[in-house]
């Protein structure tokens, strides 16, 4: 009889233990770099028919062209940010990096991924320390508060629509070898490149601060 009744005992131990590693398995494939695929897309990158040298100053020319400030800028590479206040509180930061590799025979590949940081403003006290005979110290809040800016997420830009419009842009100053001496008119010139799609969803998540270092 008490064979008998350790029998469900058993199953029920060993369908928990299915049911926990189902969920683990769940939880590792719903992990975002669990998605990336590496296809031989092109939504990062472009290949032009002139030198890195020329293709990194073309993008250095499309970024000055869309307000980013450039921090770094070589034959091979340019670093821009920009930043946006979508809400009175929530600050965010658009950092992009470009990196231009040569072909071969004037041809380069010009990669760039784009940063977004979001910030949100957290206001503290201040407090004094005064000493008082036979007591001791005393802490005593001021009337001064302190507003600093706290991380509260990073990701990579997946927006294409972003990618394809910054390439557009390099564009103007790389034209293709059949219309090298193409110039853009003037609407394309004031024609404001928008930012990306996960700007507005950065907005309008709610996340928790990451981690101080």
């Amino acid at each position: 009889m008490r064979s008998v009744c350790s029998l469900p005992r058993l199953t029920a131990i060993a369908a928990a233990v299915l049911v926990l590693a189902a969920c683990g398995r769940d939880v590792r494939e719903d992990a975002p770099f669990m998605g990336e695929s590496f296809d031989s897309d092109e939504t990062y990158s472009r290949t032009y028919e002139l030198p890195p040298a020329q293709v990194c100053s073309a993008a250095r020319l499309a970024l000055l062209g869309q307000g980013y400030a450039v921090a770094k800028s070589s034959d091979d590479a340019v670093e821009a940010s920009k930043n946006f206040q979508p809400e009175d509180d929530v600050h965010t930061q658009l950092s992009v990096r470009v990196s231009c590799v040569s072909r071969g025979n004037d041809r380069s590949l010009l990669f760039v991924s784009a940063l977004l940081d979001r910030y949100v403003m957290r206001k503290s006290s201040n407090s004094a320390s005064v000493g008082v005979g036979g007591i001791g110290s005393l802490s005593l809040p001021v009337g001064s508060r302190e507003d600093s800016l706290v991380r509260t997420a990073s990701s990579t830009v997946q927006d294409t629509g972003f990618y394809r419009r910054f390439f557009e842009r390099v564009g103007f100053y790389v034209p293709a070898p059949s219309s090298r001496d193409r110039k853009p008119s003037a609407d394309e010139m004031r024609r404001e490149d928008p930012p990306p799609a996960d700007l507005k969803r950065g907005a309008e998540a709610t996340t928790d601060p990451l981690p101080q270092g």
